[in-house]
């Protein structure tokens, strides 16, 4: 079955929109992990802030992500705020990754496709790949991006020197533990958010893998439903549960291959 028929079996555009209590979530779902993370580093409990700055980045993937698909229920201006007080936040430039993320949809899995380069490795050879991953897709962007992207770029850059400078000057213990949790976090990303999700999919590139075990997508903030995204983009995240079990109705011989 092919994209356009699955587009029209299913029933999905009412998704798209967000309450206001559901806009607020999706707004707000980082604050509580960073405050704790946070907090615990800021006294000396390193080990105990570690898992909720897990949480923190992984929710902030979360939120950006529905950002670069205009999915928060928020104007443009706040959606750009979003992902540029982010782009601090963790230390890497949210539009560069917006521009290989949307790219990463147009042209999946092929050559054209920088994010996704990850995806034919093996597991190892994913996360050795990290850092030339998150090299690759600021340079990617500069290269090809808009006049718009390279300025949002530009801007984030010097504004995560900026805050890099004045932490590592003052010797600011706690955000030096964030900034390096970070840094780790992003170079982790070609395993975690590609090959994981896109790994032996080459054949039928838009039919990623997909997770439906509840507690799984719980402890993930629902991320791992990345066939339901990669078939349905504008849906999002706290609407894709509902959407894959639609997806399970409407197409039940379905193939979906999990995640982990």
């Amino acid at each position: 079955m092919t994209h356009s028929e699955i587009l029209k079996k299913v029933e999905w555009k009412d998704l798209r929109s967000l309450s206001i209590k559901e806009m607020l979530i999706e707004n707000n779902l980082t604050i509580p992990w960073l405050l704790i993370s946070l907090t615990f580093a800021y006294y000396g409990y390193y080990l105990i802030a570690l898992p909720f700055s897990a949480f923190f980045f992984l929710t902030g993937l979360r939120q950006v992500h529905n950002g670069f698909h205009n999915s928060l229920g928020t104007n443009k201006f706040l959606t750009w705020f979003s992902l540029y007080f982010n782009s601090i936040l963790m230390v890497s430039s949210i539009h560069a990754i917006k521009f290989n993320h949307i790219r990463h949809h147009k042209y999946c899995l092929t050559e054209e496709d920088y994010e996704g380069k990850s995806a034919g490795m093996t597991w190892y050879g994913a996360i050795l790949y990290g850092p030339i991953h998150m090299f690759l897709i600021h340079k990617v962007t500069l290269q090809l991006g808009n006049k718009k992207y390279v300025k949002n770029v530009i801007i984030e850059l010097l504004s995560i020197i900026g805050f890099l400078s004045l932490i590592f000057y003052f010797q600011v213990n706690f955000l030096i533990y964030h900034v390096i949790i970070m840094v780790i976090a992003e170079f982790l990303m070609a395993f975690f958010a590609v090959w994981s999700v896109h790994h032996d999919t080459e054949e039928n590139p838009d039919f990623a893998r997909t997770q439906r075990e509840g507690w799984k997508n719980k402890v993930t903030f629902s991320m791992f439903y990345h066939l339901e995204h990669h078939l349905f983009p504008a849906v999002p995240t706290i609407k894709l549960p509902e959407l894959a079990r639609r997806i399970d109705e409407s197409l039940p011989n379905l193939e979906k291959k999990n995640t982990f």
